[in-house]
């Protein structure tokens, strides 16, 4: 069990932690410092660095969340702040896969073609997204601090 806490919470660290890094810091810097096709250059630069960490994030959220419910009897036996863990969970696995597959591919698209409005439509979208899977990662946050077993 205690290993599968550590996947988890490093998993949760890896996906939270970068958004909320991008979300308040990278990104009033990148406006503040960069022209538009600079930002939408470096963008695309760091969530393809990113977006893989998350990729494994997940993996890692998903599979030690799975692993601890069933060692404790599974979803029937678990309170339901581990039930809203879940759901919140899968709520932003969706999120993300949309944002990756839409989005962030009309972003490397645009900036591929130096279409510079259709890249910045792209990343405002993206924004919107991190905005959203951020404020519900730091729910998890709550849920997991404030309602332990």
């Amino acid at each position: 069990m205690v290993i599968s806490i550590f996947l988890h919470l490093f998993g949760a660290v890896l996906w939270v932690g970068g958004m909320f890094f991008a979300y308040m810091a990278l990104r009033p810097a990148a406006a503040e410092l960069l022209s538009p096709p600079q930002r939408l250059l470096l963008w695309v630069g760091v969530f393809r660095r990113f977006f893989p960490w998350v990729w494994s994030a997940i993996a890692l959220l998903l599979g030690s969340g799975l692993f601890m419910v069933m060692l404790l009897g599974g979803f029937d036996a678990v309170p339901w702040s581990i039930h809203a863990m879940f759901g919140t969970g899968i709520v932003m696995m969706l999120v993300y896969f949309y944002l990756y597959f839409v989005p962030f591919s009309r972003l490397k698209h645009a900036v591929a073609e130096e279409k510079w409005q259709k890249g910045g439509d792209a990343l405002a979208s993206i924004r919107k997204l991190i905005a959203f899977n951020l404020s519900l990662g730091l729910l998890e946050i709550v849920f997991a601090a404030l309602f332990r077993l």
